[in-house]
């Protein structure tokens, strides 16, 4: 089987790469496992070394890469290079502070001595998506590596060149040979690999159907997971909110990676006193943006990733307007080649439309007017999802009061858009996934917490 890289802007097939065998498969495995039994022996200083190295490579390259990401799945080149340096710095932030993050905590007993001690565990299969090709795959290998794991990566198929990227950027940081793997193969050999005994744990960033495809897999065999899915973030607009700052940070967070994002702003939760002003500046802004060739700096927003991504998100616009939405801008397919979708903004939209209760995962806004502020909370709660979730209003008081007790989210924030960073940790709640990544958090969940009781 072949796994093919279609260029998404041209429709070009940019290059096919043979699935490796199940056997070969098995056999990195082994490779990798080998060489956890050195790698685990390994100090933190030697760790931070190579992968401060490997924050080196990745920004002298910067350009090759954002490159790559944007043949391979049409990401704008300027926000390409944006995401190669936040891979550098989520490596130099891991090199600098794992070893305190995994630093054995003493707990007083009736013991001579008791402690949490905080070690590896051995394998880890990241099963990682296309959107962020490289961002996705450093925030998990950063942590997981410093921590003294290996890992092995199995990626989305239209993203090969990247994930061969990846491997070598270790490879150019001087780790050793089977530290990371990147396995080119399909999802059919996923359940395999998680089945596999040398494999212990399993970390997947993708659809909520995937994940409880991966979780299943995972559980039976008693395999620890982490899983970051989709999301459907709520964008709440109060009536006291700066209704121009606000449609300018929601146009900014829809539009993010041409809308393909998981935790993009997606559903704009209007208090019935703002909306005619911020239907009128989100549609202008949203007009505005610069859609066209990802390889060009002004470009704002690119192709989606691949033909029928394109085709379901339309669909899902078709359906919403049929069940009584109103299209404010854009809603077609243009013509020509490539995966474009202009971005488009839907209004009157309701509960029961898929613009409310799916996942919209392109540059597709859904506005949804209430009459009040706790029936904008109400609303923005009513989604299985629940990644991410943005409040705007002039009291940072009661924001911070409604971001920290009433919103229903892995990651909330006031007047500002969702976005990830090495400090904080990231994951979800509900039908978007469990567990954490990123922080101190992060580098906790592939590690043995191991209780350690001395006695007198």
């Amino acid at each position: 089987m072949a796994l093919i890289s279609i260029n998404p802007a041209t429709d070009a097939v940019i290059r096919e790469y043979e699935e490796i065998t199940p056997q070969a498969v098995a056999d990195v495995i082994d490779s990798a496992h080998a060489a956890y039994d050195g790698w685990r022996e390994t100090g933190f200083d030697e760790r931070a070394t190579l992968m401060r190295a490997a924050a080196q490579t990745l920004r002298e390259r910067t350009n090759d890469y954002a490159q790559l990401m944007a043949e391979e799945m049409g990401k704008p080149i300027s926000q390409g290079k944006a995401e190669v340096e936040k891979c550098a710095w989520v490596c130099d932030y891991y090199a600098e502070h794992a070893e305190s993050f995994l630093e054995s905590e003493t707990i007083e007993t009736d013991a001579h001595r008791s402690f949490v001690a905080f070690r590896p565990i051995g394998v880890v299969l990241a099963v990682m998506p296309w959107n962020f090709p490289f961002w996705q795959v450093f925030r998990f290998a950063a942590p997981a590596l410093m921590a003294g794991n290996v890992g092995v990566l199995k990626h989305a198929s239209n993203v090969q060149g990247c994930a061969l990227s990846i491997q070598h950027v270790f490879r150019q940081a001087g780790f050793p040979k089977n530290v990371f793997r990147s396995l080119l193969m399909g999802s059919g050999q996923v359940d395999d690999v998680i089945e596999n005994p040398l494999v212990k744990a399993v970390t997947l960033t993708g659809s909520t159907p995937a994940g409880q495809a991966v979780a299943k897999k995972a559980g039976k065999v008693l395999k620890k997971t982490v899983l970051e899915l989709g999301g459907s973030d709520p964008y709440v607009i109060l009536s006291d909110a700066d209704v121009e700052a606000a449609a300018r940070t929601c146009v900014t967070s829809r539009l993010i990676n041409s809308g393909q994002s998981c935790i993009n702003a997606k559903r704009f939760v209007v208090v019935a006193s703002q909306r005619e002003r911020f239907e009128q500046l989100f549609v202008e802004q949203m007009k505005a943006a610069i859609v066209g060739d990802p390889m060009k700096e002004e470009t704002e927003v690119g192709p989606q990733a691949r033909a029928d991504l394109r085709d379901e998100l339309h669909d899902q616009v078709e359906r919403s307007l049929a069940e009584g939405a109103r299209c404010l801008l854009g809603g077609s397919i243009p013509e020509g080649p490539g995966a474009y979708y202009p971005p488009t903004v839907l209004t009157d939209v309701r509960k029961g439309m898929p613009a409310f209760d799916e996942e919209l995962f392109g540059p597709v806004a859904a506005i949804i007017t209430v009459p009040d502020d706790d029936a904008a909370i109400q609303v923005a709660n009513d989604s299985n999802f629940g990644l991410g979730a943005a409040v705007f209003t002039a009291d940072l008081e009661r924001g911070e009061r409604i971001a920290t007790e009433d919103l229903e989210a892995g990651c909330c924030f006031v007047n500002a858009f969702v976005k990830s960073d090495p400090r904080l940790p990231f994951g979800g709640i509900k039908q978007s996934g469990y567990g954490r990544e990123l922080s101190h958090y992060g580098i906790r969940e592939f590690v043995n917490i191991k209780t350690v009781y001395v006695g007198k």
